[in-house]
């Protein structure tokens, strides 16, 4: 089966499919993409790409006669060789994964299977999932002959694997073209060939940075890295909040811890809590996990706690500087998006800054560079704020501004028509953007998180 081109399938055209399979396109394979969404898959045949990343739009287009478009799973299934399960895995009611759309992929895949074929869960899936959709894929299979029939002897040969995505929005191409590392759980030796072959192009410099490994331990691998990363962001929440207590500076023990080597320097940046597709949902998937098993993470738990209390400390520091009741007063937000170059908004600390805002009376003005139409029409659906198309338009007559996403063009702004347009020189600032500009001094009454205010 290594001796060919082997043809790759991408089931799922979210972020994480339609990245993954734009980027082995451009490694020269051809790629069919495969989504049950019909708006989706017509725009992305006219053009346009149902989700903002940089550089996505230009290799897309570049790549266009290696990737093909379609909601035909049967033509996927049978014109494919390795087929990559890349659809989404929403967090249930009690924070466990739900494998409702993975294991319908896996009922597809057995009833249109007709050759042998090796299946990657790419979704971020628990420990045991590898095993649920093999059988699911041979219980579709074998449903499909009526008693009597002969089932062909080498009809379908399927292994399943697991590839975890190690992708973060803003940087996703890069990340794909020159990774960390690409881990792999296999259990046989032709899967680890083949998975070796189709990565090999990413990592022949450093071939150690394709890590293969038994499928539950890289099940696990995505669970544990992504918690880990969150437990570094509460932590650095958690020292915030008791520096400004004590009248330290967070910003200045992020600079004397990060510069510990067995500390490193990512993942100290004091700020409003952690959003975002990943972390939310897999921290909590991992509580879930855990339980399940009969064992009680009381670390990764309290990471949870302290990241959902962090989103309501900007609101906070609002209700202690102008009261509880914000009736007649107005807000300016800069920024939406969990974090700079994504629309993406899931578990934002907007969402949770402006309802808390709102609830209490003030009106909201925002703006976005990206994600306006996610809030309008999804994230903050309903709700009484006005989208601006300018930084500047969106705190004209305000009463402060909170920035809560450190977008480029925030970084540094024209300050005099910051003050030019608040009704007063105040500004919230949830990323700790301006903390060496001395504010103060330019006359601003200035609000960080990690430093006393004075």
């Amino acid at each position: 089966m290594t001796n060919k081109e082997l043809r790759i399938g991408v089931i799922g055209t979210g972020y994480v499919g339609l990245v993954t399979g734009t980027c082995l396109a451009e490694l020269g394979r051809q790629v069919i993409c495969c989504d049950v969404n019909e708006e989706k898959i017509r725009k992305l045949n006219d053009g346009i790409i149902p989700i903002y990343e940089p550089g996505l739009e230009e290799l897309v287009k570049n790549n266009r006669e290696r990737l093909t478009f379609t909601t035909d799973i049967k033509y996927t299934v049978q014109n494919s060789d390795i087929i990559f399960i890349a659809v989404g895995t929403p967090m249930g009611e009690d924070g466990s994964a739900d494998l409702q759309y993975v294991l319908s992929v896996a009922i597809s895949i057995g009833k249109y299977m007709d050759h042998n074929i090796f299946v990657v869960d790419k979704s971020t899936v628990p420990v045991g999932t590898a095993e649920k959709v093999e059988k699911q894929i041979w219980d579709s299979y074998f449903a499909k002959f009526e008693d009597g029939d002969t089932i062909p002897a080498d009809d379908g040969m399927v292994e399943v694997l697991s590839n975890p995505e190690f992708l973060k929005e803003g940087s996703a191409i890069a990340d794909f073209s020159r990774p960390d590392r690409i881990v792999v759980g296999h259990k046989s030796e032709e899967a680890k060939q083949v998975m070796y072959d189709l990565y090999y192009p990413l990592v022949r410099d450093d071939a150690s940075k394709l890590i293969f490994m038994d499928i539950k331990s890289a099940e696990m691998t995505k669970y544990a890295a992504n918690s880990m990363l969150a437990t570094k962001i509460s932590f650095m929440n958690e020292m915030a909040n008791i520096c400004e207590r004590v009248g330290a500076d967070v910003n200045m023990v992020r600079k004397g811890i990060g510069s510990d080597t067995r500390i490193g320097p990512k993942f100290l940046y004091a700020g409003c809590g952690y959003g975002g597709s990943c972390f939310p949902k897999d921290v909590q998937a991992l509580i879930k996990t855990a339980h399940d098993f009969d064992y009680t993470p009381e670390l990764i738990e309290a990471t949870e706690r302290v990241n959902l209390k962090q989103k309501y400390v900007m609101a906070n520091k609002v209700l202690e500087k102008f009261g509880d009741d914000l009736k007649g007063y107005c807000f300016g937000i800069w920024g939406l998006a969990f974090k700079p170059n994504t629309d993406d908004m899931r578990e934002a600390p907007a969402i949770y800054v402006i309802k808390t805002l709102l609830e209490h009376g003030a009106k909201i003005k925002a703006y976005d560079p990206k994600a306006t139409f996610e809030a309008q029409n999804c994230y903050l659906k309903d709700l009484d704020v006005e989208y601006c198309s300018s930084k500047y338009d969106a705190i004209k007559d305000c009463n402060a501004l909170i920035l809560l996403t450190e977008w480029r063009e925030f970084q540094l702004p024209d300050f005099f028509e910051i003050k030019k347009n608040l009704k007063m020189p105040i500004i919230f600032d949830g990323r700790n953007q301006y903390g060496k500009l001395n504010l103060p001094e330019k006359g601003f009454d200035y609000y960080q998180i990690g430093v006393k205010h004075v």
